[in-house]
Order: C-alpha cells, then structure tokens, then sequence
C-alpha cells in the first residue's frame, strides 16, 4: 500500500497557519494512484500534528511500500525528519518527495539519503509511473524513463524534464473520501452558506509577476479543466459532502472568457442553489461576464491588488494599473457582487511612503474585505533570486528570507501591518457594514485579533 502524507507545520515559526484547508494536491495524487490500482491513504499532520513517534507506530503498523510526503519550503525541515522516521521503522519503504519545495528546489531534497525520489512539477502521472514501478521490484529502467522524477545514481543527482498534462480532464476528482472532511474549516467570511469547499480549475500562468513562484511547478501556459468537468466535481461535492458553497481558489478564474460563460450557464441549468467565490485579475473582467457569474451564484471575487504605489507594481511585474483596478471593484459592485482583496508589505526596493500609498489605495477602493500581508521570499520566483544576491534579508530559516533593506525589517514589518489592519478595520463605515454582515460578535473578534504574517508554501 501507499501512504501519502502532509508534514506537522513547523515550530516556533512567525507565520499563520491560516484556515484548516484539506490538501486538494496529496487528495490529487491519491486519487490517480487508486486509478491505478494502488490501496491508499492519506495522513494530512499538518492538521492532526501527531508525534514523530505516533507516524512511527502508523508507519509499523500500514508496512507501506511507498510513503509519499508533500514538502513546502516552510516544512522542509519537518519533511526530513519524517523521512528519516519512515526509514528508522521501515527501512525498505521507498521515500519520494513531491510539492512545491521539490518543484523549485530538488537537489536540497536528494541530498539526504532518506528521501529516495522527488517528484518535480504535477504528481498525479509521474507518481503513478513511478509507483508502479517500485511495486514491480523497482524497475530502475523504467524510472529513468519517467518525466519529473528526480533520484540518485552512481553518486550523482538525476532529473528528469517535467512533462505538463494537456488534458486535466483525465485527472480524476481528488480522493477527499480518504481525508477527514469534518475536521476541516469549511466556513469561509465572503459567503454566507456552509458548508463551503474549496476547489481547483486551471494550473499555470501565463504572466511575470516577480514575487510569484508557480511556473516551476504548473508551467507558464495556463490550462483548465474544461467547464463539464468543473461542473461536475461541483455537483459531486453537493450530493456527497455537502457543500453549500464553493471558493475556487485558482488564481486567474476568469483567463478564458468563453469557457467561463459555458461554466456559468451549465451551473444555472444544473440548478444547484449554490454560492461561490473565486480569484481573479482586475483585467480579466467584464460586464457582460460578471453578469453571466453573478446570475450563477458568484458572491463574491478577491483580487490581489498587491501595492497602491505604481512604482511598486512594476517592479513586481504585476501588469495592471490603479485604474484598471478601480474600474474592476466598480463594475463588480454594480452587478452586485462582492469585493474581497489583499496588498503586500515589505517587497525589496519598497519604501514606508510607498506602503502608506497602498493603504491609503485600499480606502479608496473600500473593498468589502481587505489584508495586508508581508511580503515572505520563497524559492522559484525573481525577487527570491534578487533577495539571496543582494543579501536583502535579516536571516534565513530554511529557504525562507526575511527581508530587511534599508527602510525596514522583518519586526518593522509587521508593526506596520499590524497599523495598517487596525486602521482599516476601526473605520465606523466598515465596522457598521462588516456588522451588518457578519454580526456584531463576529466582527468584535476581528477587530481584536493581533494580525500576523501569513503561512509560506
């Protein structure tokens, strides 16, 4: 059988752990490895957080064949660990490694001999190849042969060119009946529905932004399931989880005009009286479409504004003005849907003036929810390559900087951000909407609440 697995989050680190979200890419994984044939399960720690001793006594008592871990760079070490408990109890067990941290940097992974294998870019084909590959005595000429498989061999470090799947329809629903879907979040503020799951749609992007990572994992070109296929994961989550409400949390929902005004008029012939929110640029949009996704249940779109400061935005390669913005959040509240949005802090070169300037931004634009989050430099993206060159950080913990330049570091950071949160939430106006809302208890402990940095990949 095969154990695919999160790690326990890391200890005494700054950041949020943020709402309690299944793994959709382990849940993936699982599901095209039970396509396959394979038994599977799925320990998600970083939710159940059980000892290194409690993943021993899992690991003795399953005998997997194969443990699969998803590492992040946050988790690096914790993914380690875990690798060399599943040796110290089964040593033959074969240890492959997947997620972003083996995507972006493989060799960090391969150099310890506990983890045998990492998977670079999608996992769902390379890991079924490879598994069926390891059940079959370990075929090592039919590994060589796998797109995105990393090993060692004769003391050198190996890596297979990933290979993107073209049709995400032959990717199956993610197993989330091997998950414990009770134990997770599933309430989100932007909707008034629960309970509320969350799903994928595209993978990819075809844009530069210089703080973003996700081409080495998903590619530059952007692909989607196609409109069928989302409306029918949509309708499985209704009949047998239960959802009310859906948040597609893919990054640039709207990037195919035509295919989501398919998916619209197929979920309103579908007649599922359900709500959803989803993510978007503010130059992905029109009248005419967020008609068409307001008609289909659409409450909500959150927008990564990112800075109020144009000096900023393209040294961050975002590629969308303040008045493209602008209109965005004004065509969204004349068709009646909801605005949710966030800025980033403490992106190198950023000055405290240019920081003040996306505050005062937020105010003009008065989103429904705002945040303002610091800026955590991680493996994969420009800036990250700018940061380790230039030496613009306090320190590193593991692969992630805290930047520090000459206006500001990590403490000043979240002082301001700290700041800019009670600033916007103290606003009579917002509390009286946010009350209106939300209710007034709800709201008394967003207020109160000590906002932090948000958790890393």
């Amino acid at each position: 059988m095969i154990l695919l697995m999160t790690t326990a989050p890391p200890s005494n680190a700054p950041w949020v752990l943020g709402r309690k979200l299944p793994p959709l890419g382990l849940a993936y994984v699982g599901a095209a490895l039970e396509k396959s044939g394979h038994k599977v399960e799925i320990l998600d720690n970083y939710l159940l957080k059980k000892s290194t001793e409690e993943v021993k006594q899992m690991i003795t008592k399953l005998e997997p064949e194969i443990v699969g871990i998803t590492c992040g760079s946050a988790t690096y070490r914790r993914c380690i660990e875990t690798a060399q408990a599943v040796k110290e109890v089964r040593p033959n067990c074969r240890v492959v490694v997947g997620g972003w941290h083996a995507s972006y940097a493989p060799d960090s992974l391969l150099q310890h001999p506990e983890v045998d294998y990492v998977v670079i870019g999608e996992g769902e084909q390379a890991i079924s190849e490879l598994a069926a590959a390891v059940t079959k005595g370990e075929d090592q000429k039919a590994v060589e042969s796998i797109a995105g498989v990393g090993y060692r061999r004769n003391g050198k470090l190996i890596k297979n060119p990933a290979e993107f799947i073209s049709n995400l329809d032959e990717v199956p629903f993610p197993a989330r009946h091997l998950l414990p879907m009770n134990l997770y979040g599933r309430r989100i503020e932007y909707l008034n529905v629960e309970p509320v799951d969350i799903m994928t749609i595209t993978r990819g992007c075809p844009y530069n932004c210089a703080y973003c990572d996700i081409e080495k994992l998903w590619g530059k070109k952007c692909r989607m399931f196609s409109p069928r296929r989302i409306v029918d994961e949509v309708k499985h989550l209704a009949d047998n989880y239960g959802s009310k409400g859906v948040y597609f949390i893919s990054d640039n929902f709207t990037i195919r005009k035509t295919a989501t005004m398919e998916f619209c008029e197929l979920l309103k012939k579908e007649k599922l009286d359900l709500e959803w929110v989803c993510d978007t640029r503010a130059d992905l949009l029109s009248r005419d479409l967020l008609k068409a996704m307001r008609q289909a249940g659409c409450k909500t779109i959150w927008f990564g504004v990112e800075s109020g400061s144009p000096r900023i935005i393209d040294i961050i390669n975002k590629g969308i003005t303040k008045e493209q913005t602008v209109k965005a959040f004004k065509l969204c509240r004349e068709e009646g849907i909801q605005v949710a949005c966030s800025f980033m802090i403490g992106i190198p070169g950023e000055t405290v003036e240019d920081m003040e300037a996306s505050l005062k931004f937020a105010k003009q634009l008065n989103p429904d929810w705002c945040g303002f989050n610091i800026y955590v430099a991680y493996p994969g993206s420009i800036l990250y390559e700018e940061i380790l060159e230039k030496h613009l950080y306090d320190h590193v913990e593991d692969f992630l900087f805290y930047v520090k330049t000459k206006d500001f570091d990590f403490d000043a950071l979240v002082e301001i951000q700290k700041r800019f949160h009670m600033s916007w939430n103290k606003s009579p106006k917002r509390i009286l909407r946010k009350v209106q809302r939300e209710g007034a208890l709800n709201v008394m402990k967003q207020v109160l609440r000590r906002p932090q940095a948000p958790a890393p990949q």
